[in-house]
């Protein structure tokens, strides 16, 4: 069985950074594309970034510029830099992984950027 531990988010001031991180695990853990998700109160799950093995990135707009994701070299691992936050970054933000043709979401982890 397939599982993502995701690293814990936070409250940060905006203009601030955040580093946050998501990792596979079990033995038939491997990942197409790996990618972040976030929501807020009242919105739908929206995509903020996400890499494919080949090591292709795809941002969100609002993302471009501040965000950068990355993976370790077995592709197992991804990282989400979150420079120049904004407070309508906030919202809890979700890890998936696509494993085998399935899609695999962590639990979340909120991020909270005041103002």
């Amino acid at each position: 069985q397939v599982s993502l531990v995701e690293s814990e988010g936070g409250l940060v001031q905006a203009g601030g950074s955040l580093r946050l991180s998501c990792a596979g695990s079990g033995s038939r853990f491997a990942a197409s594309s790996m990618g972040y998700y976030r929501q807020a109160p009242g919105n739908e799950r929206e995509l903020v970034a996400a890499i494919v093995v080949n090591g292709y990135t795809n941002y969100a707009d609002s993302v471009k510029g501040r965000f950068t994701i990355s993976k370790n070299k077995i592709g197992n691992t991804i990282y989400l830099q979150m420079n120049s936050l904004k407070p309508e970054d906030t919202g809890r933000y979700y890890c998936k992984a696509r494993v085998s043709g399935m899609d695999i979401w962590g639990k979340g982890t909120q991020v909270t950027v005041s103002s």
